[in-house]
């Protein structure tokens, strides 16, 4: 008897592509090729925001990470004399929970080559708000939709493309 060792049901016979399939998968993989290199997501203005300069050698090196990786609104938002927290915090998005995810992989990774060991890292299984901690700088990466729901530039009253206008 062929079919599971747990179940009384035989086995399905096994499926075979149809030549039907198999004409479609070749002229999508040919039009793929086709396909025009994807344009940068740019604001709605059309020209990139420029990147914020950090005061330190780690605030430099993640912000120079976050815009390699093709982060999103960059923020730098300076805690020195605001709060006895961290000196730093840095926002920015990802387009998706696996861009998100990556981007904090690559941050992991960057603090451990900066020296700081394993940083406090929150957030990383769902992806929707990643918060990094290590120490002097805290990092909060969001998809843009979890950013504008949550408002966090404004808590600190920085201007940023994800803030929202209440008072309308």
């Amino acid at each position: 008897m062929l079919g599971c060792p747990f179940s009384n049901h035989p086995r399905s016979p096994p499926l075979t592509p149809s030549t039907a399939h198999d004409a479609h998968d070749a002229a999508v993989s040919n039009t793929a090729h086709e396909m025009d290199a994807i344009d940068p997501i740019r604001p709605e203005d059309g020209q990139q925001a420029p990147l914020p300069v950090g005061s330190t050698e780690l605030e430099q090196a993640i912000l120079s990470r976050l815009d390699d990786d093709k982060a999103q609104d960059i923020v730098l938002i300076d805690l020195r004399g605001k709060s006895p927290m961290a000196d730093a915090m840095i926002v920015a998005s990802g387009r998706s929970h696996r861009h998100v995810g990556a981007l904090a992989d690559h941050l992991q990774r960057l603090m451990k080559e900066q020296g700081l060991g394993k940083v406090k890292v929150s957030g990383l299984p769902h992806c929707d708000w990643v918060l990094l901690d290590a120490g002097d700088v805290i990092v909060h990466l969001f998809r843009p939709e979890v950013r504008t729901f949550y408002n966090i530039e404004k808590i600190w009253s920085v201007d940023s493309g994800h803030r929202v206008d209440t008072r309308a």
